[in-house]
């Protein structure tokens, strides 16, 4: 074990891939599992964790292609399936034979949505929070229903704030703009893009590393997902904090998500995309309420059933 400013930190083993771990917050409380998503590492929790530590048990990691883990070289390697293999591998060796609560964020939500759809998922995710990460499943769903309905207002209002991921497909055109530029100069970016104050945002060293790495994700996931959407349910209880303000992901492509998860609770944050940071405590704030309420129904303490209340 090695220190880390996110407290303890090792390595786990999924296959090739080895998975840089941090440890943080009250051994004795249950275990919160974060998942990062595009360009970020682990530390998108650090302003997070200081809000959820005193009560639980915190874990975080870099997923594959970024901060300190495996970087694998072909895309395939980043679909989803592969992915939602890598939070299984952090759930069964930080929480063996106990299921954990996940909180997750871009594409760390992407990823956690493949793993609570998959069979089973209930034994080792007690709950899932997301943060401005859709199912791209139900995202395809959606689209299709709402183009064969005759009302394109929702999947014209996406495709626009997806604009830049057609750009992300095509090898090579966003390489050196990510490292000569937005690497370089990424607070100030998220002061544009998101009205975030710069001095909050804490770069990862690997920064240009992880923006060109992770363009995978995009190239193995997005016109498979869209395009050929599959029927994903889960019976994990779900959490969406909607951010009213994101660019990059709109609510309304959430209209249908009852559909698929039925136990499931909206929450609204005034926030752009990146509220991990923004709204650190808004986000520890809703978690640790609902990881309570999850709890709470589970020893019976209130009703079972859908636990939705006040959306965006």
């Amino acid at each position: 074990m090695t220190s880390s400013t996110s407290g303890t930190a090792r390595r786990i083993a999924n296959g090739s891939v080895d998975l840089a771990v941090f440890e943080d917050g009250n051994p004795a409380g249950e275990t919160m599992v974060l998942v990062h998503g595009w360009p970020d590492t682990h530390e998108l929790w650090s302003r997070v964790v200081p809000f959820l530590k005193e009560r639980f048990r915190v874990i975080s990691y870099d997923s594959r292609g970024a901060g300190e883990s495996t970087v694998p070289t072909r895309v395939e390697d980043y679909r989803l399936p592969a992915l939602a293999s890598d939070l299984f591998a952090v759930i069964d060796a930080v929480s063996p034979g106990r299921p954990v609560h996940v909180l997750a964020h871009d594409w760390g939500s992407v990823e956690a949505w493949e793993a609570v759809c998959e069979p089973g998922a209930r034994t080792r995710i007690a709950s899932f929070t997301s943060v401005s990460g859709p199912n791209l499943d139900h995202l395809g769903k959606w689209m299709r229903r709402r183009i064969s309905d005759r009302k394109f207002g929702g999947p014209l209002a996406q495709a626009v704030a997806s604009g830049y991921t057609v750009l992300f497909q095509i090898p090579g055109l966003a390489t050196l703009p990510l490292r000569l530029w937005f690497a370089r100069h990424w607070p100030a970016f998220l002061k544009f893009f998101d009205r975030l104050d710069p001095t909050l945002v804490r770069p990862a060293p690997t920064l240009a590393d992880d923006m060109v790495n992770g363009l995978k994700l995009y190239r193995a996931n997005i016109r498979t997902s869209l395009f050929k959407p599959r029927e994903r349910y889960t019976d994990v209880p779900v959490q969406l904090i909607l951010n009213k303000n994101d660019k990059a992901v709109r609510p309304v492509g959430y209209e249908d998500t009852e559909k698929w998860a039925p136990d499931l609770r909206r929450r609204g944050v005034d926030a752009g995309h990146w509220s991990p940071i923004s709204h650190a405590e808004d986000i520890a704030q809703l978690a640790a309420e609902f990881v309570l309420d999850v709890e709470d129904r589970q020893w019976g303490n209130v009703p079972d059933g859908p636990s939705e209340s006040a959306s965006a």
